[in-house]
């Protein structure tokens, strides 16, 4: 049977690959941050991020380069990639933003919508669905929002001050962005040329009511790979789920 939404869902994406890392250190001393692996898979994280697009209809990837970008780059030129993968260097800092803009001028397909992720994210979930959910609100940017467990214990009390229960590292009550978007075609001219659209573009957009922000599913994984500790903890959680 034939799937109505499958034309208007992206079939590229940019991947932000440029950051230092700086909290990963050592592991980050000679390699950028997306070519750090996580314990027990014998893959960089940017290699499971191409092979999830892939799985999710994407042919064509930017990856914007930026600390070491040779070793990514040499990476990307040795192994059998599942999809066609461009990669670019900014020249001098351009910021979130404008490096995003960069990267997006690099894509095969400027007049059709395009998904991105920031490069230490190791998430699954439909790319799919959430290109149906952004085309089905008009969108022209939709975030993925991700609920990560706090790091600590959490106590329950009643009304009187009385404990009630102690809970193991439970879910935030707020969304947070996920690091992963679908953008309309429109939205690269509404980025900075320099600076953070986190700070400029998306809060226009979001008064703009032009904004939109995908739950991720529950049950589907998510982590940001931000320090050491993150890398133990995914490869437990990647462990416990058998993959």
């Amino acid at each position: 049977m034939t799937d109505p939404n499958a034309a208007s869902r992206p079939v590229q994406a940019v991947v932000l690959a440029g950051g230092q890392g700086s909290r990963l250190r050592p592991y980050t001393d000679d390699r950028p941050k997306p070519m750090v692996e996580i314990p027990g898979t014998g893959t960089p994280i940017i290699g499971h991020q191409l092979t999830w697009l892939a799985e999710e209809g994407v042919t064509d990837v930017v990856v914007s380069c930026g600390h070491l970008a040779d070793v990514l780059q040499k990476w990307l030129d040795s192994v059998d990639l599942p999809v066609r993968v461009t990669t670019v260097v900014e020249t001098e800092p351009l910021g979130r933003g404008g490096g995003l803009k960069y990267a997006a001028s690099h894509l095969p397909h400027p007049d059709q919508p395009w998904y991105a992720t920031n490069g230490d994210i190791w998430t699954r979930f439909s790319l799919r669905d959430m290109a149906d959910f952004h085309a089905e609100r008009d969108a022209l940017a939709t975030l993925a929002l991700a609920r990560p467990r706090i790091p600590w214990g959490a106590v329950k009390t009643d009304g009187f001050g009385r404990v009630t229960d102690f809970i193991e590292a439970p879910p935030t009550t707020y969304e947070i962005n996920a690091g992963v978007y679908v953008f309309s075609p429109e939205f690269t001219d509404l980025l900075p040329a320099r600076g953070d659209h986190e700070r400029t573009t998306f809060p226009r957009l979001a008064r703009e009511r032009r904004l939109a922000g995908f739950p991720i599913p529950q049950g589907a994984y998510w982590r940001a790979i931000d320090t050491a500790k993150d890398l133990t903890e995914a490869a437990k959680e990647l462990a416990a789920l058998g993959r």
